[in-house]
């Protein structure tokens, strides 16, 4: 059986994981109280997954997304060429309506047609094409992991011995194949031999901060302190954060970058308080088609999530909410864009221009 698999001494938690003929995803609506994996067999439960946040992260959301057009592949190896098409082509579409922001499921998905439509002029049969595209959805798993441990390496380097490094959101083993953007960072410089300590916004409304990220942590036993996100201005202004590292869910031409809401509020503060504010993410989260952060989609989520939390409902039923997925920060505050081809230091169209045709050699 075809499986990507992690380093002996790396990060054990898969948050997919593919299993003879189906995509296992670990629920992570259920963390941290319990650790359960939601079973997708074709394109559909995939994106449902995606949709209702079973997976989330934009990295692990195009890994599944790839995963999703595999598996609606092998279920149609006796159609005709006209009907196996279709099929494809329904749970393209379908995948890509899953969720707007993140820019590497379009990427992921972009790659899977390429393969179809390639398999298409030269006539391979429809079992050894879903063979092709379960191969290019194991592949794209794994350069996902290995791409996030350069980019983690790279990263490192940029914080002190005895960091205090706040985060949002999570992007850790969680919002990816198994390793981490921004807590690949904290991960590596750990392994360096740094001592690191993360300060994890608790990220309202979803809570993936103090539900996963202060869970992947504790899993390492990597200091981590959790506080509420009010609590990062007092934090900087007290001079009790050295860093601000996140992750990303697109990044525009200019530089540009969306990520969840919040992270521009965070921005701010760090430039006003002098801490130097990096969002690591891979080559594949930089949308070139995008001139500028005003251009990139932003999700409303469900009013259920501002309103209550699981079965507990603190807010009057009826009342107005507005609940933007994501936010945008401006290039010109981020001190380094962090990625596997390298670090760019306050990133602006040209550096990207030129990041990204290194990337295409």
């Amino acid at each position: 059986m075809l499986k990507p698999a992690l380093e002996s001494n790396e990060f054990r938690v898969e948050t997919l994981r593919w299993r003879d003929t189906r995509l296992e995803l670990i629920d992570q609506r259920k963390l941290p109280a319990r650790l359960e994996y939601c079973v997708c067999n074709d394109a559909a439960s995939t994106a449902s997954a995606i949709r209702k946040m079973v997976v989330r992260g934009a990295p692990a959301i195009g890994v599944a997304a790839a995963y999703g057009v595999a598996l609606e592949a092998r279920r149609h190896p006796s159609a005709s060429p006209g009907a196996y098409d279709e099929a494809i082509r329904i749970a393209l579409d379908l995948l890509a309506e899953s969720r707007p922001t993140a820019v590497n499921l379009f990427w992921a998905l972009d790659q899977m047609r390429r393969v179809w439509q390639a398999g298409r002029e030269h006539h391979v049969d429809n079992l050894t094409l879903a063979q092709k595209l379960l191969e290019t959805a194991l592949d794209i798993h794994t350069t996902d992991i290995r791409v996030n441990q350069e980019m983690g390496r790279l990263g490192a380097v940029l914080l002190p011995d005895h960091a205090r490094v706040l985060t949002h959101c999570n992007a850790g083993a969680l919002a990816t194949a198994g390793y981490g953007t921004a807590l690949g960072v904290i991960r590596a410089a750990v392994a360096s031999g740094k001592q690191v300590h993360l300060i994890a916004n608790e990220t309202r409304p979803f809570l993936q901060g103090a539900r996963l990220t202060a869970w992947e942590m504790m899993q390492e036993n990597i200091p981590v302190t959790l506080i509420i996100d009010n609590t990062a201005a007092y934090l900087m202004r007290s001079g009790k954060i050295d860093a601000v590292v996140v992750g990303a869910d697109r990044v525009a031409a200019n530089g540009d970058v969306a990520n969840k809401i919040g992270t521009y509020t965070l921005a701010v503060l760090a430039q006003q308080h002098a801490i130097p504010f990096y969002v690591a993410c891979p080559i594949s989260t930089i949308d070139p088609a995008l001139a500028n952060g005003d251009n990139i989609p932003i999700e409303e989520r469900d009013a259920a999530e501002v309103t209550g939390f699981g079965e507990c409902q603190w807010a009057p039923d009826g009342v107005s909410v507005l609940n933007p997925a994501f936010d945008v920060t401006p290039a010109a505050l981020v001190s380094a864009l962090i990625t596997e081809r390298g670090v760019l230091k306050k990133p602006d169209k040209d550096k990207l221009a030129a990041l990204l045709e290194q990337a295409d050699c």
